[in-house]
């Protein structure tokens, strides 16, 4: 029982606190509709009437199953980059050579751009949703690498040596003193490459007709058909919006409520 209030309690605050983000987005709203009045629909649709078409889309079974499709590979890229990239980031964290070793290889990967990742995987996978995979993979992978990287390496290791003076394993180590400061460094890594897969992906799916969201956009634009574009874009950024704030950042809250200890009464991060 008192768990579950205390449960209640942190999701009542957790969404009490999203009325600032709230705010931006009315800002952005806000200026959105004043482009269209200075523009006219044919160039920016009012957000009205961008949501009007959202509604038309969600009943359409089409575009479900487009949205379905561009979700299942903007999700399985951003699990195998998350898993190899933080892997191997901390791995590469504990030891000096590896270090030396993987960041230049992963400055190489991030200054060749998504649209040549692009074209090599359409001559190694076809027109297939493995290309939208592997591309989201290969560009969002660097970016978790570095936030594994960096936590390992900026931890406080007068700490990890204190407890491997009390005797603690290599994994107890990694799991009281290492992982607290870690995930301060990694979920921002995988916020960013949340973000950064769904945008791959659609624009994967465009590039090499491989249906999904990105196919949809395609025949939108091809059609000349700017009250689709805008609401499928829209639709984009609502699962990018979905998978930060009611994905990763509740879990981060979670974990990262050992902060709120050390904060005098009633501040907030």
């Amino acid at each position: 029982m008192r768990h579950g209030l205390a449960f209640l309690g942190w999701a009542g605050r957790y969404v009490w606190s999203g009325w600032a983000g709230a705010a931006g987005l009315f800002c952005i709203a806000a200026a959105w509709q004043a482009g269209h009045e200075a523009y006219g629909s044919f160039i920016l649709p009012s957000p009205l009437e961008t949501v009007r078409e959202m509604g038309k889309l969600a009943g359409d079974a089409g575009f479900r199953r487009a949205a379905l499709e561009t979700a299942e590979r903007a999700a399985a890229g951003f699990a195998l980059s998350v898993l190899i990239g933080t892997s191997a980031g901390i791995a590469a964290g504990y030891s000096f050579a590896a270090m030396r070793l993987m960041r230049p290889i992963v400055t190489v990967i991030l200054g060749v751009p998504p649209i040549a990742w692009i074209v090599l995987a359409l001559i190694w996978f076809g027109a297939s949703g493995g290309t939208a995979i592997m591309t989201v993979v290969v560009a969002s992978l660097p970016i978790s690498f570095a936030g594994g990287l960096e936590g390992v390496a900026t931890r406080d290791r007068s700490l990890d040596a204190m407890a491997r003076s009390f005797g603690a394993g290599s994994w107890m180590r990694l799991r009281t003193v290492t992982a607290p400061h870690l995930v301060s460094y990694l979920f921002p890594a995988w916020i960013t490459t949340a973000g950064s897969a769904w945008k791959v992906t659609v624009m994967a799916e465009l590039l090499s007709n491989a249906g999904g969201l990105g196919g949809d956009l395609a025949s939108a634009r091809a059609l000349f058909d700017i009250p689709r574009v805008t609401a499928i874009v829209l639709v984009v950024v609502a699962f990018a919006l979905i998978t930060e704030y009611v994905l990763i950042q509740p879990l981060r809250d979670r974990l990262e409520q050992w902060r709120q200890a050390g904060l005098p009464w009633g501040v907030k991060r």
